[in-house]
């Protein structure tokens, strides 16, 4: 199997992913009458481990019931120690983004999922994400958290599948060529 860094998110059409509070709240307005998962659980069985910002931690915390059944290892370098209800689910790790990846491969963790705003952005910036799954919503938050890093990007990205859900949300799967 290959080694591959995966991001999958949703994003406003003017490119946010949380809005200035960071908050994702504008997501359970999407129309949804079968609850389709949007093929997330597909992706999900694919991926070995997923590697979170400790912003997204906090948001995956307030849910209430652990929605993982992959190992989660969180990188921050404030935080020093997780809570108990995440203990066996999530592990803390205070590495670099290349540090964790090398870690995690050694552990047998090859595809990975790149989860939370700060983190992704981090993760492109060193060209460290292989490709992209991006849902974009017709919603304008005009502000907010934006998971493209500000400065433009050393790497060649290619489309390599478009589609409609639900008849409103375009999902476009991306590959990301380090140059």
């Amino acid at each position: 199997m290959s080694k591959k860094n995966t991001v999958y998110l949703a994003q406003s059409l003017d490119g946010f992913i949380a809005d200035q509070q960071g908050n994702i709240d504008w997501l359970s307005k999407i129309d949804n009458p079968n609850h389709s998962d949007l093929g997330f659980g597909a992706f999900m069985a694919d991926i070995d481990a997923i590697v979170m910002g400790r912003n997204t931690f906090d948001q995956v915390m307030k849910y209430g019931q652990w929605p993982y059944d992959k190992p989660v290892f969180v990188l921050s370098k404030s935080l020093k120690q997780l809570p108990q209800q995440s203990k066996g689910k999530a592990y803390l790790v205070c590495a670099s983004e290349r540090e964790v990846i090398a870690q995690l491969h050694q552990l047998g963790h090859d595809r990975l999922y790149i989860d939370g705003g700060k983190l992704v952005q981090n993760f492109l910036s060193q060209g460290l994400i292989d490709e992209a799954i991006v849902i974009t919503v017709p919603v304008v938050l005009g502000k907010g958290l934006k998971w493209l890093p500000e400065q433009p990007l050393n790497c060649k990205i290619s489309l390599l599948a478009t589609s409609v859900l639900l008849g409103e949300l375009v999902q476009s799967h991306y590959q990301i060529e380090s140059r």
